[in-house]
């Protein structure tokens, strides 16, 4: 915890700079001194043993290399990881479906932070597991909220997550493995083409194990987004702690040169 003291208004931007480092560094929250303080929120899933990676994909693995007391007698201790790209929180780059999109290491950041807006589909796909997002439902948010801001980044929120880290609830299928039998929300291509091109929105996320829904065949939402170079944010933990509007993120990949994607940490500033 940091609490700021000045005598006279405190510079917010320099403030906010603070929570952040304070957040990466593993820090649980930040102290403001405005009269509305700012809070922390990470929609990060943790990567272990229980990791949900898209069928057939390499899972997450982690080990011991070096544990414990050396002979001089400090402690001293290092792991190994390795895993399949697209698994866990992670990020799309466009070039996960765009030939000549960007790679996650050419994403600029001023792409990887903006305002979140937040569109809750909850009621429709307790009916409808397979539902996707309309230019319909976009229309209906904006009627309440206002037009969604140029540089947003848009999250789509399903419910999914209150079935992580179940395999077989959260794809949908008895068989989690076989990606012809999953069945969960996600994007419709029109949606995504609304987005990009009427909103000029820098990306997207979900709380699913992607933006398509389970049943797609030929990841439209994908191809769309990825050539329009935006990139997509899979596998958001605690989506629903976000209001409609207000947030902002900062979703930091890891910086695969050349990569399609990469585990990435979410973080939220809600006001």
């Amino acid at each position: 915890m940091l609490s700021i003291q000045r005598p006279h208004q405190p510079h917010r931007f320099l403030q906010h700079k603070i929570c952040v480092l304070l957040f990466l560094f593993g820090a649980s929250g930040c102290v403001s001194t405005h009269s509305s303080p700012e809070t922390l929120l990470d929609l990060t899933y943790p990567f272990d043993e229980h990791t949900i990676y898209w069928p057939n994909n390499a899972h997450f693995h982690w080990e011991k290399s070096s544990w414990g007391h050396t002979h001089q007698g400090y402690w001293y201790a290092s792991g190994m990881f390795s895993a399949s790209e697209h698994g866990g929180t992670h990020l799309d780059a466009p070039i996960h479906f765009a030939e000549s999109g960007w790679s996650v290491d050419e994403i600029p950041l001023s792409h990887l932070t903006g305002k979140a807006i937040v569109l809750d589909i909850r009621s429709q796909t307790r009916l409808n597991p397979d539902y996707t997002l309309l230019v319909d439902d976009i229309e209906k948010w904006e009627n309440q909220y206002g037009t969604i801001p140029s540089h947003a980044i848009v999250f789509l929120l399903t419910g999914w997550g209150q079935y992580w880290p179940d395999p077989s609830r959260y794809l949908g299928s008895p068989t989690p493995q076989d990606a012809t039998t999953l069945h969960f929300p996600g994007f419709s291509a029109e949606a995504i083409s609304f987005l990009v091109d009427q909103r000029a929105i820098v990306g997207i996320g979900i709380d699913t194990a992607s933006i398509d829904p389970g049943q797609s065949k030929t990841f439209l939402a994908h191809q769309v987004l990825g050539k329009a170079n935006r990139f997509a944010i899979e596998n958001v933990a605690h989506l629903e702690k976000l209001p409609p509007h207000g947030a902002s993120i900062t979703a930091l990949p890891m910086k695969i040169k050349g990569g399609t994607g990469g585990p990435v940490r979410v973080m939220a500033t809600v006001p």
